[in-house]
This record gives C-alpha cells, structure tokens and sequence, in this order.
C-alpha cells in the first residue's frame, strides 16, 4: 500500500474540489453545526434531506449522501459524537475508519476531511485531530485508497491542532 498524502487547508470544506467530504454529523443527520452546515449552504437541501432519510444514525458510523451542487461528487457524514455528547476516542476513530471506508466502492481518490466530535465540544481539536492522523495513517492499513486527503480547517487553532498531530506522528514514524 502506497502512504497517503496529506495537506492541511484552513478554509471553507465546502468550496475544494475533491472526490468526497467528510463532515461530522449529529444521530438525526441534520446539517446544522460547522462544516455540515457549510457544506448544507454551498450544496443545497438535498444533502441534508437524503441524509436524513438514511437516519438516524448511531456514534460511530457513517453514511453517504450525493453532494447537490458542490464540486465533489458525494459528502460522507460521519457521526463522531452521540446527542450525549460524550467525548469516546474509539466511537470517533470507528466513525473516522467507517467514512474512509467508502472510498473503495466509491472509487474516491481524494477526500476533504473536517476534524470530527469538534463541532459542540466534545473533543478539543487537538484531540479530534489525534484520532483523525492516526487513523488516515495506522499501521496495518490495507486500503489503496484514498490516495490523499485534504484536512480542512475552518480556524487557526484547527490548523495548528493537526499541523502538530501531524508533526508528532511523523516523528514516531521516521
């Protein structure tokens, strides 16, 4: 398996050009927090609607929706965090892994991920973003794909949580 490349991007989820979006979401799979709700805005209803048809979903899944006007093709909705809002490392990381699942049948070479469980406070974005690196670059990962992902922030302090998760994990790495 070839390693993943990622980028870091402070921005808009909603506005990159890319295969799929991650974007964190409640059990109802309503569009109504950060990226979601962004990403709800820029692409139309429709997301939300053929979201929550599929719902409700529990902690630590995911489902796919098409993405209505965006540029990318599908938005991936992963719940990170119950309505208890309870912060569980292992729900999240399931959360994280179920929605990078899609991208074998789905054929998505590059996905843009928002850090996930940040949204009400659940995780710290240090944390969110621990989980995240650790689970785009696991040891014993047997995916081929995505083949790279865009970790997209919507403030400075995301962009510095994950430029150190990342950090960290390459220092263990090499």
């Amino acid at each position: 398996m070839a390693r993943i490349e990622i980028d870091v991007w402070q921005g808009d989820i909603a506005e990159l050009e890319v295969d799929a979006l991650v974007v964190p979401a409640n059990e109802s799979l309503f569009m109504t927090a950060g990226a979601a709700a962004s990403v709800k805005r820029h692409g139309g209803d429709q997301i939300e609607r053929d979201a929550v048809d599929q719902g409700p979903g529990a902690p630590g899944t995911a489902i796919a929706t098409q993405a209505g006007s965006l540029p990318a093709a599908y938005v991936i909705h992963a719940i990170g965090v119950g309505h208890d809002r309870i912060a569980n490392r292992e729900q999240l990381a399931v959360a994280i892994r179920t929605a990078l699942a899609f991208a074998e049948p789905l054929q998505l070479r590059r996905l843009a991920v928002s850090l996930i469980g940040i949204e009400h406070g659940a995780f710290a974005p240090s944390e969110a973003a621990e989980v995240l690196i650790d689970e785009l670059t696991g040891d014993g990962l047997e995916r081929q794909l995505p083949e790279s992902v865009v970790i997209a922030t919507a403030s400075a302090a995301e962009t510095v949580a994950v430029t150190a998760a990342l950090a960290t994990r390459r220092a263990h790495v090499t």
